[in-house]
């Protein structure tokens, strides 16, 4: 592939990412009227709110309340599908070569623990609630990570993560009642 024809595909990915986190940080609040659709509603919503590139959205709050009316397994599942797809524009930011936090002092440990444990870092970092894991993301697009590699580590730690806050919010359903 041509230099100019790999660049154009990483200012695309930028300003689709860029685009995509603006977007859905100005739906935010609208955004959770999406679990009422089930399964695939919780899907959409964990794919909006993990794709914004550090804009809060709402995420983990969701599958709290969820795990409390669905099945949190499943909940879990869908959840961490979603989020797994939404994690990709952190990828992508990396993968564009702009990562903002490229300098920071953050952004260096992770890739230093990319470069040293790769997937499992991806699993640890998505299955641990933290501010950073775009950071994870970008220094996996940066270090060129497979994306099947990116998504299937991200996945199953984002999943770890989402039955943990499914089951909790099904067990304080039960702990009310």
């Amino acid at each position: 592939m041509p230099p100019w024809l790999v660049n154009l595909f990483r200012l695309l990915a930028l300003v689709l990412v860029v685009a995509l986190s603006v977007f859905i940080f100005s739906i935010r609040d609208q955004a959770e009227q999406l679990a009422v659709y089930g399964y695939p509603g919780i899907f959409v919503l964990a794919f909006l709110a993990y794709a914004t590139v550090i804009l809060p959205a709402p995420g983990v709050a969701v599958v709290f309340t969820m795990g409390a009316i669905f099945n949190p397994g499943f909940v879990a599942l869908a959840a961490g599908a979603g989020a797994a797809l939404g994690e990709m524009s952190g990828y992508l930011v990396g993968f564009s070569g702009q990562s903002i936090a490229e300098r920071s002092k953050w952004y260096e440990r992770i890739e230093g623990w990319m470069k040293k444990y790769g997937g499992v870092a991806v699993f640890l970092l998505a299955a641990i609630p933290n501010p950073i894991f775009d950071l994870a993301g970008a220094a996996a697009g940066t270090l060129k990570m497979p994306v099947w590699r990116f998504l299937l580590f991200c996945w199953m730690g984002e999943t770890v993560k989402m039955i943990l806050f499914a089951y909790a919010g099904s067990s304080l359903l039960k702990f009310i009642n």
